[in-house]
């Protein structure tokens, strides 16, 4: 209840500042382009009947969404430095209003995948940008500001997948996807509105020039942002591979059903609303190592009792622990945004996301195939052994 308090009244205080309106309208940016990203695999039974896909080719649609996805953060960080960090904000909203209903119109596979793709692009100029745009508004508060953001976008991961299932079950698939456009519309003009076109001081952009690629490389080779960058791979590898599996070995192995899978799926990006405002508070005050060590040993305990555990109540219970695991962002890029220098922060930062998302967005292949083995606890032990493994670089990380 306390912990509850003090986060209400650390987000009255942000709104009170005259902050609360930019704060609020990338908030509810993130919800939306997160929550509708994490709609699709709620709705790949719609578009494998509307399109014959096979599980094979949904697989690969939701691998298409992902690696755009992560293939975005770079140009996202190099169009902030051209014309702004709001402006940008403005561009993605619109161009995924208009890629989703290329997605919902589209008549054959290849455009779905088209579509999907640029979908996917659209909303990873977002992702970069929010995180620069927040340090820039609250340079004395990045944790827990950012925390704020990060737990609405869990707000978006609890509400929009289902909502977009109902409907789809309800009406059409196409007004499952089809209502999360116009919301696209009404952010990109709240942020215009709200947002200034520019958060952070303009720099001489030398482009992507040789002398601008070896300075940017030369601040990457940081030890800080080495190690960071490290834990990031390990971190986001786990987190593909569990949350893109987790409903369906509740399914196969746990024995629950396929709507009771769902609502432990969902009270996992639930309780991320407290998790993450908490994380991003525990980075302000006793900083990134301590706070990352207790989320790796929360989580990996919880990833080998997941294992071990039977019945409903139980898996709920270890899915708290889980839950664990939705902090280890805000704190590492809170910690990259202080580390980086100003005058590469949303390309650098850009760079670095690009680089530790695509390489995780592998996981869920190999995790895919030892469960195929027959294997399917072990390869969530091998998700706790990583985790475990990720201590020491968290460890080694200077305080900045």
């Amino acid at each position: 209840m306390r912990s509850a308090t003090h986060h209400l009244r650390e987000a009255n205080r942000h709104w009170r500042d005259g902050r609360g309106k930019i704060l609020a309208a990338i908030a509810a940016g993130w919800a939306l382009s997160i929550g509708v990203r994490l709609a699709y695999p709620v709705m790949l039974p719609y578009l494998q009947t509307a399109y014959g896909l096979t599980l094979t080719t949904a697989g690969l649609l939701l691998s298409v969404l992902w690696i755009a996805y992560a293939l975005g953060q770079l140009p996202g960080g190099l169009l902030a430095d051209r014309i702004g960090e709001g402006t940008t904000m403005v561009l993605s909203m619109a161009l995924a209003a208009g890629t989703l209903t290329l997605v919902i119109v589209g008549a054959s596979a290849p455009v779905l995948f088209l579509a999907t793709a640029l979908f996917g692009f659209a909303t990873a100029l977002f992702g970069v940008v929010r995180i620069t745009a927040i340090s820039a508004v609250y340079p004395e508060r990045i944790g827990t500001a950012f925390g704020l953001i990060s737990a609405a976008g869990d707000v978006g991961n609890t509400l929009f997948p289902p909502a977009a299932g109902l409907v789809a079950a309800a009406v059409a698939w196409q007004l499952g996807f089809g209502l999360a456009v116009p919301m696209f519309a009404l952010v990109a003009l709240a942020v215009w509105v709200v947002v200034p076109a520019r958060t952070s001081e303009e720099t001489p952009g030398e482009g992507l020039s040789l002398d601008a690629a070896r300075y940017l490389l030369g601040e990457l080779h940081e030890r800080p942002i080495l190690l960071a960058l490290a834990f990031q791979i390990v971190g986001v590898s786990v987190w593909n591979a569990f949350t893109g599996f987790f409903p369906t070995y509740l399914i196969d192995v746990k024995g629950l059903s396929a709507t009771v899978a769902g609502g432990v799926f969902a009270l996992y990006f639930a309780l991320g609303i407290v998790i993450k405002p908490f994380s991003g508070t525990a980075y302000d005050r006793i900083g990134a190592r301590v706070s990352l060590v207790v989320i790796c040993l929360v989580s990996g305990t919880g990833l080998v009792a997941l294992t071990l555990v039977e019945g409903f109540w139980p898996v709920v219970a270890v899915t708290a622990l889980l839950s664990a695991m939705l902090g280890r962002g805000t704190i590492t890029l809170s910690y990259l945004t202080v580390a980086l220098a100003d005058d590469v922060l949303n390309t650098g930062l850009g760079t670095l996301r690009t680089i530790y998302m695509t390489v995780g967005a592998a996981s869920p292949l190999l995790f895919g195939a030892i469960a195929d083995l027959g294997f399917f606890d072990e390869a969530f032990l091998v998700l706790a052994v990583l985790t475990g493994l990720s201590i020491p670089l968290v460890l080694a990380l200077p305080e900045v």
